[in-house]
């Protein structure tokens, strides 16, 4: 875990990794809540925990004007979709087709019921209309977009694929932009606790090629450590234990509209099983348990993303 943060351009998009084949599946790239932006709002502490099952982020904001604020506050879900996803073996991790994250918030320890909008592109063109009008669901790795795709009349279906809705793979084309937002009193000087969780989509590959100095590319993404590179070159040569690779990134650079940095920022990563290995490039990183790595980080605005690479531990029998 270098001291260094390389730049990341993840920006809520499906992420191509070192690994492309068939015993591989990509992620999508998620991250935290969006403001409106306000120079009432601070956000006085933000923490921020990360494992292959679950992310959970934990703000704390006070509105430090004299009159209370309301701002519209936003989750966007990972863009779904697009010409070629049917071929990219996205891991999808809750099965619900306008919330496969299984996103919820509360706020001072209450859900908070949220509104949803969705907004369905070819090529940067708003195709929603067309697609309620005509029957089809919206989310498209679903059953019931492509049952809807192939029961359209032949000028309907000519007219979609002039407008791009069908896929490499004549399946949904489109991509779908889904955010869940609602509107937030911060009464002033008084703390707003929020809350949100989510299941990560996570990327994987049946083995790593770290230590076999056949991936620079994943050395640097995820600046990987000399040490840990002879420490896989030795279990290699050893052959009773194999490492598969799991990614997951985490887009910190959310907009910041908020009036100052994060005053106390938290982030713990767990790799929940002590055998496994984790590498990331984040500054200050410290072993905190037997899974466990915090970093903290006082009056502090991100500037970069976080991917995470876990390597599994697999024993050969």
């Amino acid at each position: 875990m270098k001291a260094c943060l390389l730049p990341i351009a993840t920006a809520l998009a499906l992420l191509p990794q070192s690994a492309s084949s068939n015993d591989s599946s990509a992620q999508l790239a998620a991250g935290g809540l969006v403001l409106t932006h306000s120079d009432a709002i601070e956000m006085r502490s933000e923490d921020l925990r990360i494992s292959r099952s679950a992310v959970v982020v934990r703000y704390t904001f006070i509105n430090t004007s004299a009159k209370d604020v309301t701002s519209r506050v936003a989750f966007p879900l990972p863009p779904m979709g697009g010409p070629d996803f049917f071929q990219s073996d996205v891991s999808i991790p809750v099965n619900k087709a306008n919330n496969f994250l299984g996103f919820t918030t509360i706020i001072d320890g209450r859900p908070v019921p949220m509104e949803i909008e969705q907004k369905a592109t070819t090529e940067g063109i708003d195709r929603t209309a067309w697609l309620r009008a005509n029957g089809i669901p919206l989310a498209p790795q679903t059953d019931a977009a492509q049952a809807a795709l192939g029961k359209l009349s032949a000028p309907k279906h000519a007219e979609a694929e002039k407008m791009g809705l069908f896929g490499s793979d004549g399946g949904p084309g489109w991509t779908l932009q889904t955010t869940y937002h609602w509107v937030q009193r911060f009464p002033a000087g008084v703390p707003v606790v929020v809350e949100h969780r989510y299941t990560p989509s996570v990327g994987s590959t049946v083995q790593t090629m770290l230590g076999e100095d056949k991936d620079p590319e994943t050395t640097k993404r995820y600046c990987v450590e000399p040490s840990l590179l002879a420490s896989l070159r030795r279990i290699h040569d050893g052959g009773k234990v194999v490492f598969s690779e799991d990614w997951l990134d985490y887009i910190l650079v959310t907009g910041g509209n908020w009036k100052k940095p994060i005053g106390q920022f938290r982030l713990t990563i767990d790799k929940e099983k002590p055998k496994d290995l984790v590498s990331l490039c984040a500054e200050g990183l410290r072993k905190t348990g037997p899974t466990t790595f915090e970093m903290t980080r006082t009056n502090w605005r991100p500037e970069h993303d976080l991917s995470i690479l876990f390597l599994v531990h697999h024993d050969i029998e």
